[in-house]
């Protein structure tokens, strides 16, 4: 299943700037022709497809993106300056609707793809451009034309990079909360998360990657026990699973199993994604205390956390920033 995250945003285009009406004026030759340049054109908007980016959550907070106008014509058939363009970037996958109309203008999908949602208006002739045989000496000159003005919708239906998957009260939610801006429900009874909640991760430098607190998994899932198949399919498309196995837990080895048949009871491709393993409530172990050895060939990584205490955070981020970027790499070689 995909995560949805729409903005309405407005885009304005610049305007062309005017012609100018202007005649020569050169020593001893007091009616110079006409001269007049014309206007340049006015700036464009673009949205353009960041790999780096996941959301759209930038937008929520600026909705209205104005380019520059051209500058007017002068004298000495001088053009006026084009006005800059300006480009948004937006997460590969967004949709762009015009909210005016309806239509739908396309999706980006790919990185570094562009496309011009709002063209800027074109500059207008200077009076040079309407000198004829007969009509030597012209005033006429146009305005610019007004810049394209649009209110969009950028829909993105959001694959979460990481699923955090993890038996009923395993500490998911309060992990995603102090690992990235979500703000989960969180209580200290079973199947706290009843739908999955959608976190993003920023990483610095416009890095960002989802991450998707799955609903708590008991022995049985894949046959429809407990909440069931319907959340096992929310973690299908992620592209890095990470497997919570607290330390409180009386046998953690147990538990990291359990986990592991009942994902590949479900999907045998799911269970062969890359996936961290990660050790939870770090907090409750003593200083002297040693970390249970969890037998997991085929895992990446295994990395020691504590939400409570932020310990090993930044660690666990880095290993997930890791090993999104490899597997989209192995997507662009394939």
């Amino acid at each position: 299943m995909s995560f949805v995250d729409r903005v309405e945003v407005r885009v304005v285009a610049g305007a062309g700037g005017s012609g100018a009406s202007s005649f020569a004026r050169f020593k001893f030759v007091p009616k110079g022709g006409p001269d007049g340049g014309d206007g340049g054109k006015g700036g464009s908007v673009y949205l353009q497809a960041d790999g780096n980016l996941a959301t759209l959550l930038d937008y929520r907070y600026r909705n209205v993106w104005k380019a520059d106008r051209g500058q007017h014509g002068k004298g000495k058939t001088q053009t006026g300056a084009s006005g800059e363009d300006i480009v948004l970037p937006v997460p590969p996958g967004t949709i762009v609707r015009d909210l005016g109309t309806g239509e739908l203008l396309g999706e980006i999908l790919t990185h570094g793809e562009t496309m011009l949602v709002a063209k800027g208006g074109r500059g207008g002739r200077g009076n040079t451009r309407f000198a004829t045989s007969t009509h030597q000496a012209p005033r006429e000159w146009e305005p610019g034309e007004v810049g394209q003005v649009r209110n969009l919708e950028l829909e993105l239906k959001l694959i979460a990079d990481v699923g955090l998957v993890g038996e009923p009260n395993a500490g998911k939610s309060t992990l995603l909360s102090v690992v990235s801006a979500a703000r989960p429900k969180i209580a200290d009874y079973p199947f706290t998360t009843l739908e999955p909640n959608l976190g993003v991760v920023d990483m610095g430098d416009r890095r960002t990657f989802v991450v998707a607190d799955i609903p708590g998994i008991i022995e049985g899932a894949h046959r429809g026990k407990g909440l069931g198949l319907q959340f096992l399919r929310h973690v299908e498309r992620t592209r890095v699973l990470s497997f919570l196995v607290p330390l409180d837990a009386p046998d953690p080895q147990g538990v990291y199993d359990r986990l592991r048949t009942e994902i590949r009871s479900y999907s045998e491709a799911l269970f062969h994604k890359p996936h961290l393993v990660i050790l939870s409530k770090l907090d409750i172990l003593g200083p002297e205390a040693l970390l249970p050895v969890i037998v997991a060939p085929d895992a990446v990584a295994t990395v020691a956390v504590s939400a409570a205490a932020r310990s090993g955070l930044d660690e666990l981020r880095r290993a997930w920033w890791r090993r999104i970027e490899a597997a989209k790499a192995e997507d662009a070689a394939d």
